[in-house]
């Protein structure tokens, strides 16, 4: 923690130190250590960092995974729309998620869409790799983000024939043409329950032209994570690194739409304010007027 955190120089280590020790007492066991270890990731102060007993790391990479499906569907005025949720789990989950995706990519682009929604608001978090993989086309080839850590280190995301690639290398999944050019309009929708990888979608939208985002702050958590394993198979999930736009600007806290618009997501019924914001932009822009 005090060499990869995030937030390592505003930690007061000696204290973070003793008061796990004390907490750690006479500990025999792995599992003797897990409070200390919680304390001490509390005490990093970045809201991101967690810890998952072994029993928890298992589930967490399992094959039995509850998640809200990728939706795509054509809209009024030729817009296409993507309801993007968070994914986690095993590779099979991370490759059906992104078949699922791409298919709905396609359904929302018949006929050729002139606009895009990319609706976050159910976003949550989880790998952000399958979710690029899916949007990239959208998004369009060229860089659209990094990773940028404690030493001011930046790893570079892209996308490259509509795939995603961390500083040039390819992330595992095979290139889908760009939709439109990958220059089409493109209306982000988030919410107060956009989080984590959710968050960095979003970052990877600002600053591409013909991009404006509606709806509410997100979660506050566009941060990296890093998994280190320990000995009995738990999981320290450690916050590393600040999610940055293609401008350079490094996120650490929530992020403001471009529009606000006030969403009860429960309540809301059959009218949607945010969406109905987002298309009436959309119908405004060159191609789609």
């Amino acid at each position: 923690m005090e060499n990869k955190a995030l937030h390592r120089d505003d930690v007061d280590w000696d204290e973070v130190r003793r008061t796990a020790f004390t907490e750690v007492g006479n500990a025999q066991r792995p599992v003797d250590t897990y409070q200390a270890i919680e304390i001490a990731l509390g005490g990093l102060g970045d809201g991101h960092s967690d810890f998952y007993d072994p029993k928890e790391a298992k589930e967490l990479s399992g094959d039995e995974q509850v998640r809200l499906p990728v939706e795509g569907r054509a809209l009024a005025g030729r817009t296409g729309y993507l309801s993007l949720p968070g994914v986690q789990g095993s590779e099979a989950v991370y490759q059906q998620y992104v078949r699922e995706g791409r298919s709905a990519v396609a359904k929302a682009d018949r006929p050729k869409a002139c606009g895009w929604v990319i609706d976050l608001r159910r976003n949550l978090g989880g790998n952000m790799w399958p979710m690029l993989a899916v949007v990239g086309p959208i998004l369009g080839d060229g860089d659209v983000g990094s990773f940028v850590d404690a030493d001011g280190k930046k790893t570079v995301w892209s996308i490259e024939k509509g795939s995603p690639r961390l500083d040039g290398d390819s992330t595992g999944w095979g290139t889908n043409p760009p939709v439109g050019g990958g220059s089409a309009p493109v209306a982000v929708l988030t919410s107060r329950a956009t989080g984590s990888s959710g968050e960095a979608v979003t970052v990877a939208f600002r600053g591409r032209p013909d991009t404006r985002s509606f709806g509410e702050d997100t979660a506050g958590v566009p941060t990296g994570n890093v998994g280190h394993r320990l000995s009995d198979g738990a999981i320290l999930n450690l916050t590393e690194m600040m999610d940055a736009d293609r401008t350079g600007r490094a996120y650490d806290s929530a992020i403001p739409p471009d529009q606000p618009v006030v969403d009860n997501l429960e309540r809301r019924g059959s009218k949607d304010p945010v969406l109905d914001a987002a298309t009436e932009w959309l119908s405004e822009q060159p191609g789609c007027a």
